[in-house]
């Protein structure tokens, strides 16, 4: 039997290692997940020992809290969120203030302490051997408040020290209480010199006051909590953007007309209406009407489908044109959203969170250097020397292990690591990703948005014997402009470049499924797929061998007709990407394989591979598919890596060792990714996976140099040359190996800066450029000017049609309207103001937010 627990206190995935193993030592258990994303512990087992008081006495000993989890769905199989969310907030809110209370503290701690030595101005008060304990024990008042706001690392830490199970938190806790040990030791001695008026002894200790050190590790380290909790927040939204892509009310018919009910009371069986624009709350069957639906959110094809009674529909589609009325077949828990949404939670809960190499090596590290520490003061106890004397040895030894560039080697690798990413518009969201991305074996492609633009564009136009193109062009681009059609929208962006002269349409027809008829002129004109034109006898078979091949290509051809003869073809499709052919040659060359995955259909899915080069093809993939395909290549023995840009990605991105976002695509798809390629481009799945591998050498390197100086100089510091060369390490050179450790990590982090990407990028990136020149320079002999509106208020391709229509109808100017980017991109002849453009937009009843120069 499945249970749920929420757990407070985790901030990192040690901590949610830590948790597993202790509640997994409960007899009886068959499986146990944490989840640092909800915060959430989930156990599978049935036993008279597997009671809530068991599991959450486990957890409370590895050093956490726990309680029953609350369902608070506000609808069925969708578990809200927004308790993770204001925990998070809640959480931020807390850090910052203890950041701000560690570093008002630390700063003026750090510029007392330092200051003598550095020649910085002090006041007089601090300044000689009779003023030495004013300069000792107002660094001990600035230390106090960094200890009591950062407390529950001494809390988690020594607790987990003690059950054997040391953390980062361990090391942090037993450092900092090392340094503030001995200084208030030194304050102590400093009393005594005073006392006696033995200055020699007030002189030396006054320079071993290591409180500085103290606070600086505490504050550092929760600087770096921080920052991985805003990273953990952002990562939460994932799944609340999911839910909220359903709707909140559904409109059904009852026995006084339609009425608005919240989505949660619509039953099975219930008859939903949706208008154009409007999304469908539940899955179901259509009983009336007929409309083109987006389900690019759930299934990633990019075209609308032609939905008529008896086809099925899923909840969070939008309608495009027509009203539909359809019947509820499954509600709550059973949509095809919720379905996502669990895969979602199912796939990051399943996702083994990845042991920080620091708190690997704080596992073996801390316990040898306590006992050397312990052992070091009885044997010099036991040969007689001064308590004293024997407390500095062993307070020496914690010392020199202070934790300090320990707790830096990652942070300061990853910061560099994600700084240079982010030039070359990498976003690299954890350590985990770098970690794991160096290792991945199979790169899982997307076909829709991701190899291909995600957007229909005209590929081929065929034209009849006898036909001139111009008249097959006219009478294309008179259908389409008269329907609302994405293909249609394809179609007359290519008919307006060629500056061909568009036609009214009388007696227009929309067919469903079909095409369109119409009247121009005194012509009767036809056009659509090839089963309309047989329906409408006209003969295409000597074409038909064009549009078959078209169709092998992945394209959709369009057969167009006048006065019941046959014109010619126009096909669309949704065209590769110019960079996707070299960067999976680039993905091959680094011995990597190559699969794609898409909702579209076999013959479309091998036509795309074959063009760029991939062997290994799953087609006809449903929403909850993606996810299972990237299982089953992981139960191969793979090491996944997924790229994607849609709604229907997010379950796969969290399951796939590490999931990247084209950047272009959905914020949902992005909020549930490791790796965002904010260029939309291809070829930097090489080059982020080569930043990996520099990335974690760095890392590497880094622990090497943080545990470098403390490990040579432990045998020093436990006094093993004492008794044959006289020598000691006294704790300011100890903490002087420490800050020089810290010194080399970060320089080292920086040498990260000199990252170069493979050349290829740079050749194709060059390519790209070449052409968009030419093109400008073209444009400008031509006297065109481009600019780009970005509009706000478009919701379907509904709103396109409109904003396209009304900025195409302006003379001298050629519109391309996008959704995904709720912008225009126009070309304008002639002197055509930006004034001129803003107000075409509004009155088509949308928002202009701003008018670019270019494209």
């Amino acid at each position: 039997m499945k249970r749920e627990y929420d757990v407070t206190g985790m901030t990192c995935s040690s901590c949610a290692i830590h948790v597993e193993k202790s509640v997994r030592k409960i007899p009886g258990l068959e499986d146990v997940r944490v989840n640092l994303l909800t915060n959430t512990l989930t156990i599978d087992g049935e036993g008279p020992s597997i009671g809530d008081d068991a599991v959450i006495k486990a957890v409370e000993d590895a050093g956490y809290g726990a309680s029953t989890k609350i369902d608070d769905r506000s609808q069925a199989g969708s578990p809200s969120k927004h308790d993770v969310r204001l925990h998070v907030a809640k959480e931020l809110q807390s850090m910052k203030k203890r950041l701000f209370v560690s570093f008002a503290f630390s700063i003026p701690l750090v510029y007392i302490a330092m200051g003598h030595m550095l020649g910085w101005p002090l006041p007089g008060f601090f300044h000689g051997d009779a003023n030495t304990m004013n300069f000792a024990f107002t660094q001990f008042l600035l230390t106090i408040p960094v200890f009591m706001v950062n407390g529950r690392y001494f809390r988690s830490g020594f607790k987990t020290l003690l059950k054997r199970a040391p953390t980062m938190d361990s090391l942090i806790a037993l450092g900092s209480s090392a340094a503030l040990v001995y200084g208030i030791f030194a304050i102590f001695m400093i009393g005594m010199g005073l006392g006696t008026g033995r200055n020699d002894i007030v002189q030396r200790y006054a320079m071993d006051l290591y409180f500085e050190s103290a606070a600086m590790i505490l504050s550092l380290v929760l600087l770096g909590k921080y920052l991985e909790l805003k990273a953990k927040g952002r990562t939460s939204d994932a799944v609340a953007k999911l839910i909220d892509l359903s709707p909140k009310t559904a409109r059904v018919l009852t026995a006084q007309g339609e009425q608005e009910i919240p989505v949660e009371q619509v039953t099975v069986g219930a008859q939903v209406v949706v208008r154009p624009g409007g999304r469908f709350p539940v899955d179901g069957t259509v009983v009336s009407g007929s409309s083109a639906v987006d389900e690019s959110a759930l299934t990633g094809e990019s075209l609308p489908v032609e939905k008529g009674p008896g086809d099925q529909v899923l909840s969070a589609s939008i309608n495009t044109t027509g009203r539909l009325v359809y019947r509820a077949d499954r509600v709550g828990e059973d949509t095809t959203l919720a379905q996502i949404i669990k895969l979602v939670e199912d796939a990051s809960a399943s996702k083994a969170p990845i042991a920080k190499l620091a708190d690997r090596i704080s596992g073996v590290f801390v316990p040898i250097v306590i006992a050397i520490a312990i052992v070091a003061t009885l044997v010099w106890l036991f040969m007689g020397m001064p308590l004293e004397r024997a407390l500095a040895f062993g307070i020496a030894v914690l010392v020199i292990s202070c934790p300090c560039a320990l707790g830096l080697a990652t942070p300061t690798a990853i910061m560099v690591g994600t700084g240079k990413g982010a030039e070359h518009g990498i976003l690299i969201r954890s350590a985990e990703a770098l970690e794991t991305a160096q290792g991945i074996d199979t790169v899982v492609l997307d076909k829709t948005g991701t190899i291909t633009e995600g957007k229909p564009r005209v590929t081929d136009v065929i034209t009849a014997e006898g036909v001139d193109e111009q008249v097959l062009l006219a009478v294309a681009g008179a259908l389409e402009a008269a329907s609302e059609h994405p293909l249609s929208l394809a179609v007359l962006e290519f008919v307006r470049g060629k500056h061909i002269t568009i036609g009214e349409i009388d007696n227009f027809s929309a067919i469903p499924g079909k095409g369109l008829s119409g009247q121009l002129g005194s012509t009767s004109v036809l056009g659509g797929n090839g089963t309309l034109m047989t329906e409408k006898e006209i003969d295409i078979s000597y074409l038909k061998e064009q549009g078959i091949n078209l169709s092998l290509e992945g394209k959709t051809p369009l057969y167009f007709a006048e006065n019941g003869a046959l014109l010619g073809i126009i096909a669309v499709a949704d065209v590769i990407k110019a960079s996707s052919t070299a960067a999976i040659t680039s993905l091959h060359d680094l011995g990597l394989e190559v699969v794609m995955l898409t909702g579209d259909n076999e013959q479309t899915a091998q036509a795309i591979a074959k063009t760029v080069g991939i062997e290994r093809v799953f087609a006809s993939v449903l929403p909850d598919g993606k996810e299972s395909v990237v299982r089953q290549l992981q139960e191969e023995g793979k090491r996944v890596a997924m790229v994607g840009d849609g709604i229907n990605d997010a379950p796969a991105l969290v399951r796939a060792d590490v999931g990247m976002a084209i950047g272009a695509g959905t914020d949902i798809a992005i909020e549930a990714a490791d790796i965002i390629l904010m260029r939309s481009d291809l070829q930097e799945v090489p080059t982020s996976i080569a930043l990996s591998k520099a990335t974690l050498r760095n890392i590497k390197q880094n622990l090497f140099w943080a545990l470098f100086y403390n490990t040579l100089g432990i045998p020093l510091a436990a006094g093993i040359f004492y008794p044959i060369f006289g020598w000691t390490l006294s704790p300011m050179f100890a903490a002087a190996a420490m800050s020089l450790s810290s010194i080399f990590v970060v320089t080292n982090a920086l040498r990260l800066k000199r990252f170069k990407v493979d050349g290829t990028s740079h050749t194709i990136d060059n390519q790209t450029q070449d052409i968009h020149i030419q093109t400008q320079e073209r444009d400008k002999g031509d006297n065109h000017m481009k600019k780009k509106i970005m509009i706000e208020g478009m919701t379907c391709m509904h709103c396109v049609g409109r904003v396209d229509k009304a900025l195409n109808a302006i003379e001298g100017v050629k519109a391309t309207v996008d959704l995904q980017s709720n912008s225009a991109e126009v070309e304008i002849t002639g002197g055509v103001s930006d004034e001129k453009l803003g107000n075409a937009v509004t009155e088509a009843g949308y928002e202009v937010l701003e008018i670019r120069e270019g494209a």
